[in-house]
């Protein structure tokens, strides 16, 4: 699997296999913030209102492509405050459900932690559902959980769960396990 950073017209050209992909997280469950079912041509548009902050350099999105198809994306948030830089917040870590369990998630954070630290960011930090298999990969990857917001997002179905807020240092001055 390669993962590689897109540009605006790379995520445009790559949005309906974006929607592919958001389609299929949320059909498997995960709360990535839409109900289910998705409507395809949604989730398209959706991926599409993002290259505006790709090009302005407040988004960075990275795909995992295996033989040519997306099979996975991770995107960091970038402040735009002078006393922000340091730190950006991990959103929308997906895997396709047909290639999970093969460390794509893995490879897809160290990528990105890698170019957050390269750009001089040393502090992330995300929420995820409390409970779901992501907080596993984010637990085992060195991120520290903070607290648990009760009933925070609503799940694909609708029903109200709480988010678990984590952080990772990045550089020779963070922590280590």
């Amino acid at each position: 699997m390669i993962v590689s950073r897109l540009d605006e017209a790379q995520l445009l050209d790559r949005a309906g296999e974006l929607a592919d992909l958001l389609t299929d997280t949320v059909d498997g469950g995960a709360a990535v913030g839409f109900l289910a079912p998705l409507d395809p041509a949604e989730a398209a548009a959706w991926w599409r209102g993002r290259a505006e902050a790709v090009a302005a350099g407040r988004l960075a999105v990275w795909v995992a492509r295996e033989r040519d198809r997306v099979r996975g994306t991770v995107s960091l948030a970038l402040p735009d405050k002078p006393n922000s830089r340091h730190r950006a917040e991990l959103v929308k870590l997906m895997v396709h459900r047909d290639a999970r369990g093969r460390g794509l998630g893995r490879r897809m954070l160290a990528a990105v932690e890698q170019a957050a630290l390269a750009a001089g960011i040393t502090l992330l930090h995300l929420d995820t559902e409390t409970d779901s298999p992501a907080e596993h990969l984010y637990r085992s990857a060195g991120w520290t959980p903070i607290g648990a917001i009760p009933d925070y997002a609503a799940d694909p179905a609708g029903v109200l769960k709480p988010t678990t807020i984590y952080y990772k240092q990045l550089g020779a001055d963070a922590p280590t396990r």
